[in-house]
């Protein structure tokens, strides 16, 4: 959907969205591995009944996934023409790639954390929350948001950038949220 949505912007916006996604899915692989840890610590600690560690290895993965998501966002703010020159000379399709690479970047930190939370909830057992998360976050706030702030404010796909940074920081607030509540260490599996 966000794909149509910047399309609709031009062919130089959509090259340059493509090539910006494909840059930041490889710089976050890492970042993957980093949640999946964190839910694998989950799932052993709460196995051996110590749920305190279990959250405090949470803390310690979505630390980390912080730190090295604001080293993926500084790369991409200060390399991103550097970087998309890798993959095209097009000035204006460098132009939109530059653009997504940096606003998209700009909520990494509180990504990382959302990841983390997201995937310590599965290795709880809890696949139900890190569901109803990603539906309000991405389907009931990004989707629309991306489609009214790149329709009606002039922003066009600076809007769907913002979207998706807003709605994957909202991710992360809502999923430190309900992983304080803690309800997550009585899940029996």
């Amino acid at each position: 959907f966000m794909m149509s949505l910047v399309g609709r912007f031009g062919s130089a916006a959509q090259a340059g969205y493509t090539i910006a996604i494909r840059i930041l899915i490889v710089a976050i692989l890492p970042s993957w591995g980093m949640s999946n840890a964190g839910a694998t610590l989950v799932g052993q600690n709460l196995g051996a009944q110590k749920p305190e560690r279990a959250e405090k290895s949470v803390w310690l993965a979505g630390h980390a996934n912080a730190v090295f998501l604001f080293g993926v966002t500084l790369f991409c703010v200060l390399g991103a023409e550097w970087m998309i020159r890798f993959f095209t000379d097009d000035a204006e399709v460098i132009r939109h790639a530059s653009n997504a690479l940096r606003y998209i970047s700009y909520g990494y930190v509180f990504y990382g954390y959302g990841m983390v939370m997201a995937s310590a909830f599965n290795g709880a057992g809890d696949t139900w929350t890190p569901t109803v998360l990603n539906v309000i976050c991405f389907w009931l706030i990004q989707i629309p948001l991306a489609w009214a702030l790149s329709q009606w404010t002039g922003w066009n796909e600076l809007g769907v950038f913002f979207a998706i940074t807003f709605s994957e920081s909202i991710l992360a607030v809502l999923a430190m949220v309900v992983f304080r509540q803690g309800k997550w260490k009585a899940i029996k599996v």
